[in-house]
Parts: structure tokens; C-alpha cells; sequence
């Protein structure tokens, strides 16, 4: 494929899981990726790999960010982190940390992006959110708060980006077969005292149709499609995919 032939895409967190299916997804239709990650290595081994450039950033030093200015095409918001624990229990800085790292770093992107967006009379702006950004859980309320903002986000942009040819969406999977979502298993299995399989059959996928969960690629895929031509029309919106979750 190379209908993204030409444009350049930027995709934060985009050394690993899903950030990294996406680099490749993008850059399999043509795109000049940049993988924006902490990992050195990580970064620079998959920047070869799809013959894009490395972007070693520690997004949570937020300063340099406030006068950053992007010249990409395709933003994909997808860094973040999740954090496990009852609200009365919750460290003040750890809610913080998530909201800086999925809703104040987006809303910098995409402040740093724009201009060139606007410019060039074309702009993807895609923000991998959760199913967790419609719906909520206990235990993880600095990651639904972050997640349900970041959406708001998405809308806003939206509306405001429309008319200059930029359009702004969410992807809103369950849970994701990364790294990420085993950390969870496992702090989820700490908090409610049962082992690591029951945590995935009875609370991860407790309310999803089909019992597994999602691939990579198959979010990767999405994303693709949100930054191709044929997805011109759709803006503001949140695509689940979820495994039928959100349809209780």
C-alpha cells in the first residue's frame, strides 16, 4: 500500500504494544514514521526497521513541549500508563502523572501540531483511548478520568479542526494483548486476592461478547484506516472495539 505516500506520522509511545503496531501499520501504507518513545533502543531498533526516525522523549517533562512545533501530517496520541488501586488509596502524584501523560502531553501534540495541519489543508489526529474513556471500573480512576478527558479532548479538536481539512478521532479498545495489560493482571490480581486467570475470564473480559483479547494489529488496523482518504468524513468519533462491551 501507499496511499499515505508522502505524509509523515508521528506515534508517541511508539516503541512497543500497540504505539508499535501502529508505526508499522503506517508506515506499510506509505507514511514516514516517527517513533516518539523514552526506550533509546527500543526506538532507534524499530525506526530502522520501517525506515522512520527516532524521537527519544521523556513526554512528562512537559515544559519543552509548550513551545514544540510539529510538522507531521498524522499524530497518533497512544503513550500511557495504567495505575491500580482503590481512590482512597491512590497516591495524589500518580493520578497526576496519568493525566499529565494521556490528556495534558495530547492536548501539547496536538497544540504543537495544528499549525502545520492547518497549513497544509490535511491533518490526521487519531487518540488511542479505552473502552475505559466510555465506561468505568474501579480501581483505575485516574485512567478512566484521564481517558474520559482526553475524549472531550478528541471532540474539540474536532470541531475546531473540521473546517481547516484536520479531522480527530478515538480508538477505544478493551484490553489489549501488551505488556501494559499484563502488568494489570497482575496488579488486579494482587488488589482482589485471586490468581492471575481469574482476573482475565472473570473482570477483563467479564463483560466482553467475544472472551479474548485484542491484538495489537487489529487496533493498528483502525488507526490505518482513520488516517487513510476514505476516512475524510469521520471526525469526533469513538470507535469501540471491544468485544461487544460497550453494547451492555
Amino acid at each position: 500500500m501507499s496511499e499515505l505516500s508522502g505524509r509523515t506520522a508521528l506515534v508517541t509511545g511508539g516503541a512497543s504494544g500497540i504505539g508499535a503496531a501502529c508505526a508499522r501499520e503506517l508506515a506499510a501504507r506509505g507514511a514516514r514514521v516517527t517513533v516518539a518513545d523514552r526506550d533509546a533502543d527500543a526506538a532507534a531498533t524499530l525506526a530502522e526497521e520501517i525506515g522512520g526516525t527516532a524521537w527519544v522523549v521523556d513526554l512528562l517533562d512537559v515544559g519543552p513541549l509548550a513551545d514544540l512545533v510539529l510538522e507531521t501530517d498524522i499524530l497518533v496520541n497512544n503513550a500511557g500508563v495504567q495505575r491500580v488501586a482503590p481512590i482512597t488509596e491512590f497516591p495524589p502524584e500518580a493520578f497526576r502523572m496519568l493525566l499529565t501523560l494521556m490528556t495534558e502531553v495530547p492536548f501539547l501534540l496536538i497544540r504543537a501540531a495544528l499549525p502545520h495541519m492547518y497549513e497544509s489543508g490535511f491533518g490526521r489526529i487519531i487518540n488511542l483511548s479505552s473502552v475505559h474513556g466510555l465506561r468505568a471500573s474501579e480501581y483505575k480512576v485516574a485512567y478512566v478520568t484521564a481517558k474520559h478527558a482526553l475524549e472531550g479532548l478528541s471532540k474539540v479538536t474536532a470541531l475546531e479542526g473540521g473546517p481547516r481539512g484536520v479531522t480527530s478521532n478515538c480508538v477505544n479498545p478493551g484490553y489489549v494483548r501488551t505488556a501494559l495489560v499484563d502488568k494489570q493482571i497482575a496488579d488486579q490480581a494482587r488488589t482482589h486476592g485471586i490468581d492471575e486467570q481469574q482476573v482475565v475470564e472473570e473482570i477483563l473480559l467479564k463483560e466482553s461478547a467475544i472472551k479474548r483479547l485484542v491484538e495489537p494489529q487489529e487496533v493498528a488496523s483502525l488507526v490505518g484506516w482513520l488516517a487513510s482518504a476514505q476516512a475524510g468524513m469521520v471526525t469526533g468519533a469513538s470507535y469501540t472495539m471491544d468485544g461487544g462491551w460497550s453494547a451492555r
